[in-house]
């Protein structure tokens, strides 16, 4: 098989959705930290390069340079001050005020309280479909168990969850993509879905105030520290992020997971034989099949990586999907092994942006593959064509149709 270069292909169009991970060993083994002229970037591959990188703090979050011909744009002001309050955008010391007062509203032991609440949803899926013996594991229960979940945490009705996917998809296209791939519509559009969603969450607000029902949108309103508050604009920057991050990628996780099994017959029967293996489990399908697969950075000052100079103010594409398949830190990268002791993966991210939401994105899979597992059987891949989203970033699929032995 012939590989491309990295630069003679567009590497983060839909040419990568099916399988980037030959062009990601390439760069592994030719150049692991490369220098792109066609993206003006630095493509990091290898696991030791990108864990350093995503702990050196002069690597900065703050990625709004990316945007710069558009984020001076009159027209746009308003939606890069959106994107300038949500945390993952942010830098020490403000990503510390932001995710220590977002943090009281999404502690562990919040999580494991969910889970008697979290299996219901997961039956009432499954009893929707095991009568038919086919489902869409995306449409039937990948998208709609975290879409759920953090919709009804945040204290808002699980019924919108349609239209403020709409919304979320047209908003995740600036944390997908490359800023030379993006439209000036696509711009337009994110504005008007990000309006349309903060309008959404003001006017639940008063509502959700009124509750008696705790919930992560008043919770986060009230949090305290140090006498600081989150202002309007931060809580529903942050609501918007907690939303947006809290069902795409678990979405992914299930989806990919469900899929890396089925195509790895044993260790679908292995897992079935003895569910115990479940968490040593969600974390391999979290390596094998890296729901997010690259973050990015700009330098604040020159910053030595992987025997290469990053320059002040040049970016940085650290693929967190190359480095979980990386030989030299996991032995036969790319077969997937629910036995594997994995003592450190990235799919969540390092250091202090490492993923707020891991545990509840942990957790649904979890229940998620444990039940898929034990209710349905004769699982099988319906069709031989599989179609990703048109999101490199946020690599998963559109659809995933399968058959089962249905009951009766």
């Amino acid at each position: 098989m012939t590989i491309p270069a990295p630069d003679a292909i567009p590497m983060f169009g839909s040419e990568m959705l099916a399988d980037p991970y030959p062009l990601y060993r390439r760069l592994q083994v030719e150049d692991p930290v490369h220098w792109s002229e066609k993206y003006n970037a630095w493509f990091v591959t290898r696991f030791e390069d990108v864990a350093a990188g995503l702990e050196n703090l002069t690597l900065s979050s703050d990625r709004s340079a990316l945007f710069e011909d558009m984020a001076h744009s009159a027209e746009l002001k308003e939606f890069f001050t959106f994107l300038g309050n949500r945390m993952v955008l942010a830098d020490p010391p403000k990503h510390k005020r932001l995710r220590g007062l977002v943090s009281k509203a999404f502690t562990p032991h919040t999580i494991q309280t969910m889970r008697p609440h979290i299996q219901q949803l997961v039956d009432g899926y499954i009893d929707a479909v095991e009568q038919t013996g086919h489902m869409d594991v995306i449409h039937d229960l990948a998208f709609p168990l975290p879409a759920t979940v953090i919709m009804e945490m945040l204290g808002v009705d699980p019924e919108d969850r349609e239209r403020l996917k709409r919304w979320s998809d047209d908003f995740i296209v600036f944390f997908s993509n490359h800023p030379a791939n993006i439209s000036l519509d696509q711009y337009r559009r994110a504005q008007q879905s990000m309006n349309a969603m903060v309008d959404y969450f003001r006017t639940a607000l008063p509502r959700i105030r009124m509750s008696d029902r705790p919930c992560l949108l008043h919770t986060m309103e009230v949090a305290e520290m140090q006498g600081d508050k989150l202002s309007e604009e931060e809580l529903f920057a942050n609501a918007n992020l907690l939303l947006v991050a809290g069902h795409e990628t678990t979405t992914n996780l299930i989806g990919n997971g469900m899929l890396a099994l089925l195509q790895h017959r044993e260790e679908l029967e292995r897992l079935r034989a003895d569910p115990t293996l479940i968490h040593g489990a969600v974390e391999e399908m979290l390596r094998y099949g890296n729901p997010v697969q690259f973050t990015h950075r700009i330098a604040l000052e020159d910053v030595p990586l992987g025997g290469k100079t990053i320059r002040r103010g040049q970016f940085v594409f650290s693929f967190l999907a190359a480095a979980n398949r990386d030989p030299d830190h996991f032995p036969d990268p790319n077969r997937l092994d629910v036995t594997r002791t994995i003592h450190q993966h990235l799919a969540f991210g390092k250091g202090h942006h490492f993923c707020l939401g891991a545990p509840l994105a942990r957790l649904e899979a979890q229940i998620a593959f444990t039940t898929i597992l034990r209710r349905l059987s004769g699982l099988r891949l319906s069709g031989d064509k599989l179609v990703f989203r048109e999101n490199f970033n946020l690599r998963g699929l559109n659809k995933l149709p399968i058959d089962f032995d249905a009951l009766g």
